[in-house]
């Protein structure tokens, strides 16, 4: 069974542990830089990425991840995203770097602050996607290795670069599995990219 982390420190990390459960993972909630030995990849769920910085930092986890996302995948929704961007505005703030994207903090403004709407996802099963907006960031630039899976008024709100993930908008808050299955399906492919290979003699 594939074993998927959750970053708990902030934001709706029991959702996306039920979700990965219905799509047959084993979710594990991570807190410490130990928790994350035994994630085969995790999720850096939405929240308020200023004070999830702020709490990287006190727990010691900011270095970790960046060292976990140098082998293991890891997928960012909302504030997640932010923190995976190579460049954040709006202002800027530290992130992790592991994406090449820019993003901009709560670019739809106010009165775009939450909406429900169907996106386009030709990178998905199906080709579209229902996508629950909360404050939304903006990808404002994706570099030439990052793959964009989802569109939303032009601009991408999923995207795959490599291992990694990202999406602007919040997956674990509707039923459909497509998009956490999606990401399962890339711990598992590295995870046996990764696997120690027995010689038999």
């Amino acid at each position: 069974m594939v074993v998927a982390g959750v970053l708990a420190l902030q934001g709706d990390f029991e959702a996306h542990a039920r979700i990965l459960r219905r799509a047959g993972a084993e979710a594990i909630e991570v807190r410490t830089a130990a928790d994350l030995d035994a994630a085969g990849g995790l999720i850096i769920p939405g929240g308020e990425s200023t004070t999830m910085l702020k709490l990287l930092r006190e727990e010691g986890l900011f270095e970790a991840l960046r060292e976990f996302g140098g082998t293991r995948p890891i997928f960012g929704t909302c504030a997640g995203a932010i923190l995976l961007a190579r460049h954040v505005t709006a202002p800027a703030q530290e992130s992790l770097g592991l994406m090449d994207m820019d993003v901009e903090r709560n670019a739809y403004g106010r009165q775009l602050d939450s909406r429900i709407v169907t996106i386009a996802a030709p990178g998905l099963d199906g080709g579209q996607i229902e996508a629950v907006f909360i404050r939304a960031p903006i990808i404002r630039r994706a570099g030439p290795e990052v793959h964009v899976l989802g569109r939303y008024g032009g601009n991408p709100v999923l995207v795959e670069q490599g291992r990694h993930m990202a999406a602007t908008f919040h997956p674990e808050l509707t039923g459909d599995l497509r998009v956490h299955r999606f990401f399962l399906d890339k711990v598992e492919e590295n995870a046996a990219q990764t696997r120690p290979v027995s010689v038999h003699r």
